[in-house]
């Protein structure tokens, strides 16, 4: 399967104004890049990139006073294959977990474990360690909000969304995520495309949240979004939660005056090749 994706996204900043943008494609996905995936800037602007510690490419540009355009359009190849499911994968002991899985089971700024801790103990305790536990907390987190670009904010938690009821996508994976790392399951959060491939089309193309636990020797993907298997993910960013994957982190005033994201399946070669994005606007979620 081939898939093509990008983005445009407008900003206007009263005076100069740096910012950190993960607008690229997860170092994980760069062999099925098919075309190059590059940031653009109207007008032309220095992009310095490195790789922070979640293997994510990280871009920093200054955006001058005014209007700034930034955008991409690349296809990337994808196995067509659904997210997998593997129930036999088995819950690790905290003590046999990985050095570097640890930081996953710990408190992070949108995911304050603090605050479900004996929630989650009461609702999951008694389910399966391992996969069906993961499991039962996604369908949870699933069926305990009600998505809604108009409940989005910057701002919340995992525990507001829970007590609130109502988010987006990072809301979901936010709440998943807390649940696990309470039940001792490794979770981290990932952000990216995921085009309405194999699914009816819901709505305006929109940068997508989920999340991965460890289980059985290997991270797995979930999605407490949508609770089901899904096609065609292209990771961009990991992290803790949206701290460290967030797509734009400015540091000074602005304001997006456009969003527009696509990401779809090309049929054959022909279809192939980079163009305009025409999508509608839509809301970041």
């Amino acid at each position: 399967m081939r898939i093509r994706c990008g983005f445009e996204i407008t900003y206007e900043c009263p005076q100069p104004t740096p910012m950190l943008a993960l607008l690229n494609v997860h170092s994980s996905r760069h062999g099925d890049l098919e075309t190059l995936d590059t940031v653009r800037t109207d007008p032309p602007l220095a992009i310095g990139q490195y790789h922070d510690g979640f293997a994510n490419l990280c871009s920093r540009l200054v955006l001058p006073a005014g209007r700034t355009v930034l955008s991409a359009d690349f296809v990337v190849r994808d196995s067509g294959e659904p997210d997998q499911v593997h129930p036999e994968a088995w819950q690790h002991p905290v003590e046999d977990l990985p050095d570097d899985v640890i930081v996953f089971l710990l408190a992070s700024r949108y995911c304050e474990t603090e605050h479900l801790s004996e929630l989650a103990w009461k609702l999951f305790g008694d389910v399966s360690p391992g996969w069906a536990r993961a499991q039962a907390i996604v369908t949870y987190a699933h069926q305990r909000i009600t998505f809604g670009y108009e409940h989005a904010r910057a701002t919340k938690t995992a525990f507001e969304a829970h007590e609130e009821r109502v988010g987006v996508c990072r809301d979901y994976a936010h709440l998943a995520i807390t649940l696990c790392r309470c039940m001792n399951i490794p979770a981290r959060y990932c952000t990216g495309y995921l085009p309405d491939i194999g699914v009816p089309v819901d709505g305006e193309m929109d940068f997508s949240a989920w999340f991965e636990a460890y289980l059985g020797g290997r991270w797995h993907i979930f999605d407490a979004r949508h609770d089901r298997p899904r096609i065609g993910r292209v990771l961009m960013a990991r992290g803790r939660d949206a701290t460290d994957a967030a797509i734009i982190t400015s540091f000074g005033p602005n304001l997006m005056t456009g969003f527009k994201v696509i990401g779809e399946e090309i049929s054959d070669f022909s279809q192939g090749a980079p163009h305009p994005i025409s999508q509608a606007a839509a809301t970041t979620g």
